[in-house]
Order: structure tokens, then C-alpha cells, then sequence
């Protein structure tokens, strides 16, 4: 026991894979099936067994990489180099190999429960972490579970970034604190072979009692624009009646065309009759202007009336 602790000193560790490859497998089939034929052809000799021992030898000697994956090759505990994509070899019972360390985007989720911003204000946040893993060597040699490291490093990151921002800021310009993370965060695992590719926030939960509070607010602020609008509205429609005021105060005319219009709009457009006060039509003089009107239809009526009939 002694010796095979020696021989494998990191095959208790976590990070350590001693699993058979799937063309081990195979070829310790193979090998099997080879010595069973043997024994059955010319029955048992030392050479028989020679099959077997090949066939265990490359069950537990080869592995197989994926095309995305590394893997680090530690022979009698000292680091010998990176192995992989594809097929490669390893001394059984002398060389460890480390788990396979994936080279692709990964994305980790991050969470900060009730975290306070600069303004004191509790908040939760959920952030989206992409990261990937650049060298292998630093990721496997220098840190433990790079993969937990990188969480809980953005985890603690992203309440920092929450206590040196305002609700206000965190709610509006989320890509710059996207940012502001992903730079902290890409300084700190650079050493461990890691790059973190991108920092976005997902979302930003406020206590319902703020949200109350903070639509309430909403609502007065626009009651209040609506408010000041229309009071600009009633000025700008004060300063347009003083000006036309002006104007009809120094051309009655005007203010009478302008009445008479005023009247023939409203009668277009409801159909129906209106009665207009006496006084209102002594001050327009609409009674002499109807007068006139009469004595002009008389007028070109009466030719009518004085031609004689044709003669038959």
C-alpha cells in the first residue's frame, strides 16, 4: 500500500480523474476475447495471459480529449505538460491526469441579496457572468476550483459595484455597471488563466414598498408636467387673445367679419339654429347688413316682375 500511495500520490484528490477511457474499454474487450480464444485453441500457458495484461494495460494507459478540453499530466505528482485534444498516453500507476478543464464560454449566474447602494437602499440583483478559460496550465496549477472562484469573486464584486452606485444609476445605465464589473473581475483571474469575456445585469428587484412609493412619485411628477403644460398652454392663449384684442380694438370691422364667421362656423358644423340676442346684432350690424341684403334681392326681383309676356 505503501508503494501504490508512491506511485499515486494525487489520486485521492478531487481534481484528479483515474477513469477508463471508452478505447480502453475496447481494447481490453478485445484483448479478452484474444486470450479466451488462446485457452480454448492451446490451453492454459503464460502466454495466454500475455492478451489480458495488454489489454488492462491500455484500458487504464490511454485517454481521449475532446476537442474543446485540456487536461494536465502530473507524473509521480510533478506537472509534465498539458495533454489533449485527441488521443494521448499515460504511464499507469506512475502518471495522474487532472479533469478535463472545458475551453468553451461558460456562463455563471450571480446573485447579490438585499445589497446597499449608496443611498442606503436595499436591493437585489441578478447578473450573467461570461468567462472562459484561456490557459489551462494557471487554471489547473494555481487555484483549487477555478469555477467556484469565479463565482464567488463575481458575487462579491457585484455588491461592491452596488454600494458605490446609486439606485438611480443602477436602474438607468446598467451596461456601465456591466462594465465596471467585468473590468474588476478580469483583473483578479487573469491570473489564474481565466478571462471574463462580458458582465451583464438581468434584473434589478426593488422592495415592493419602494416600488409603491417610487410609482406614487411617478404619478405626482406627471400630474405635475401635465399641470404646467397646460398652464403654458392657458398663457400662450392669454398673450393671443391681448394681441387680437388690439387688433379689433382699432378696426371694428374686423371684430364684426370675425362674429359673422364665428356664427357661420358654428351653424356648419352643428346644423342647427342658434339664436343671437338683439344686442349682439344692433353691435354687428347684422340688422342693416340683412336690410341691405333684402333690398338687393327686391332689386333684381323686380325687372322679373315688369317684363311683359311674349306676344303669340
Amino acid at each position: 500500500m505503501a508503494a501504490l500511495h508512491l506511485f499515486r500520490p494525487a489520486i485521492a484528490d478531487a481534481d484528479v480523474q483515474s477513469t477508463v477511457s471508452p478505447i480502453g474499454l475496447g481494447l481490453l474487450a478485445a484483448h479478452l476475447a484474444i486470450s479466451s480464444g488462446l485457452w480454448r485453441l492451446v490451453g492454459f500457458h503464460w502466454y495466454v495471459v500475455l492478451p489480458l495484461l495488454l489489454g488492462l494495460y491500455f484500458a487504464f494507459a490511454l485517454k481521449v480529449a475532446a476537442q474543446w478540453q485540456k487536461a494536465a499530466l502530473l507524473r509521480l505528482g510533478k506537472y509534465r505538460g498539458l495533454r489533449g485534444p485527441g488521443l494521448f498516453h499515460v504511464i499507469p500507476l506512475i502518471d495522474s491526469v487532472s479533469l478535463f478543464v472545458d475551453q468553451r464560454v461558460r456562463v455563471s449566474d450571480v446573485r447579490a441579496e438585499t445589497a446597499l447602494t449608496r443611498d442606503t437602499v436595499p436591493v437585489n440583483v441578478d447578473a450573467i457572468v461570461f468567462w472562459l478559460v484561456w490557459n489551462p496550465e494557471k487554471a489547473i496549477l494555481e487555484v483549487a476550483n477555478f469555477t467556484e472562484a469565479v463565482t464567488l469573486s463575481a458575487q462579491t464584486a457585484l455588491r461592491e459595484s452596488i454600494g458605490r452606485h446609486e439606485l438611480s444609476e443602477m436602474i438607468t445605465d446598467r451596461e456601465t455597471l456591466g462594465h465596471e464589473l467585468q473590468k474588476i473581475l478580469d483583473a483578479k483571474t487573469t491570473p489564474w488563466g481565466i478571462t471574463v469575456q462580458s458582465v451583464e445585469i438581468r434584473d434589478v428587484q426593488l422592495p415592493k414598498e419602494l416600488e409603491d412609493a417610487m410609482s406614487r412619485r411617478a404619478q405626482a411628477e406627471r400630474e405635475r408636467q401635465a399641470r404646467v403644460i397646460l398652464g403654458t398652454a392657458e398663457t400662450e392663449i392669454s398673450e393671443k387673445f391681448a394681441k387680437a384684442a388690439e387688433v379689433y380694438q382699432n378696426n371694428p370691422i374686423a371684430l364684426h367679419l370675425r362674429a359673422m364667421n364665428m356664427l357661420y362656423e358654428a351653424i356648419k358644423e352643428r346644423g342647427s339654429m342658434i339664436i343671437v340676442p338683439s344686442s349682439a346684432v344692433e353691435t354687428m350690424g347684422l340688422g342693416g347688413l340683412m336690410g341691405t341684403a333684402s333690398l338687393a334681392n327686391q332689386s333684381a326681383a323686380a325687372p322679373l316682375a315688369q317684363v311683359p309676356p311674349a306676344s303669340k
